[in-house]
Formats: C-alpha cells, structure tokens, sequence
C-alpha cells in the first residue's frame, strides 16, 4: 500500500480508543502493555495518525472485551 493509500485510511478511520481507556481508568502505558505495543502507538492511534492493523485492532477488541467495530469505524467519504 502506498502512502497515499496510508493517508486516506487514516483520514477515514475514526476510532474510540482513548474514550475505552479513559473509562477504565488506564494510562497510555498500561494500554500500551497490555496490547503489546509502545506508549507512542497508542498515543498516534487515539489522534487518528496512525490505523492500527487488523491483528492490533483485534487486540483493543480483546482487553476491551467490545466488538472491533464499538471501537473502530469506517467513515463515509
């Protein structure tokens, strides 16, 4: 996927990822730990840098015990 592609995802994909966090009292960190990822992933993915992958995405699903799409959603163009 070239970039272009990258950017227009990212322009598209809106996510709820720091509410989810928030509302359980987590810090980027401990989110961070327990997906297996950095603390600055999390934080370019709750300001919409960056779309995680698909196995990512299915992590935030798991320790948020929410179905992929009560986190993420596709806009409409």
């Amino acid at each position: 996927m070239d970039s272009d592609c990258k950017a227009d995802l990212s322009s598209r994909v809106s996510n709820r990822v720091k509410e989810l966090r928030v509302k359980r009292g987590w810090t980027q960190e401990e989110l961070a730990d327990l997906v297996g990822v950095s603390r600055q992933s999390i934080n370019s993915i709750e300001r919409n840098r960056y779309v995680p992958s698909l196995e990512l995405g299915l992590e935030f699903a798991r320790v948020f015990d929410c179905p992929i799409e009560g986190i993420f959603r596709l806009e409409q163009v």
